[in-house]
């Protein structure tokens, strides 16, 4: 996350709670979101964190980071997602590339991540790998053949995401009403994948205003318009 970002979520947690529902396990969130980050602690206790597809929950108390919750997958559920993917990459028609960067398949506790050119591939092969989620798409349907009682969602541009039964992102959904109070009417959702099959999807389906977004570039200008029709 660069400044502009920082400063522009430090602006609308002064105003607004926010949540933060991603793919991502919570690691990477503490390198990516909470060490850019230059708000006060009195704005970061607006702020609600949902690593892997919220399949886990953090928030902001005193002074550090609380979990919340964790819906982790047992290690027989992991050897059935492992066990599952030759076969579906087989059946797909999934060619492996030249070159990996970092592991395909990951274990991220609550979440299995396949990533089909590696969970630290640069960017721009990301994102001319599958434009149209057709690639993902093929290996989503053979993956949802061989595992029974699993979410499959598509997430970012190049991985799968795999979780328990009923969690899914929407599950975020529930549980900032259930917590906080929060109405749907009173939510606005910004992701990338709410297409059908996304990992954003399951939002939408929810009722929540939902908006779709291209990258982190449109996400600061709806985070302003946002901040700015909030103003007196």
């Amino acid at each position: 996350m660069d400044e502009e970002m920082s400063k522009i979520i430090c602006r609308l947690l002064s105003i607004k709670a926010m949540a933060v529902v991603g793919g991502g396990f919570y690691s990477q969130f503490q390198k990516q979101l909470i060490g850019a980050l230059k708000c006060p602690a009195e704005k970061l206790s607006r702020l609600y964190l949902f690593p892997t597809n919220a399949t886990a929950f953090y928030k902001f108390s005193v002074s550090e980071w609380q979990k919340v919750y964790s819906e982790d997958l047992s290690e027989e559920q992991k050897k059935l997602i492992y066990s599952a993917f030759p076969k579906a990459l087989e059946l797909a028609g999934f060619k492996n590339p030249e070159k990996l960067y970092g592991n395909q398949l990951e274990d991220r506790g609550t979440q299995i991540t396949f990533s089909a050119l590696g969970q630290e591939a640069p960017l721009e092969l990301k994102s001319a790998w599958d434009p149209d989620q057709k690639k993902r798409m093929a290996i989503k349907q053979q993956l949802d053949k061989l595992l029974n009682g699993f979410e499959i969602r598509l997430g970012g541009t190049t991985s799968i995401d795999i979780t328990k039964a009923g969690i899914d992102k929407s599950y975020a959904i529930s549980k900032i009403t259930e917590i906080f109070g929060y109405s749907k009417q009173e939510m606005v959702f910004i992701g990338d994948a709410l297409y059908e099959g996304g990992n954003d999807y399951a939002v939408k389906l929810t009722g929540v205003e939902s908006i779709s977004t291209s990258g982190p570039e449109e996400t600061k200008s709806l985070l302003r318009s946002i901040i700015n029709s909030s103003q007196p």
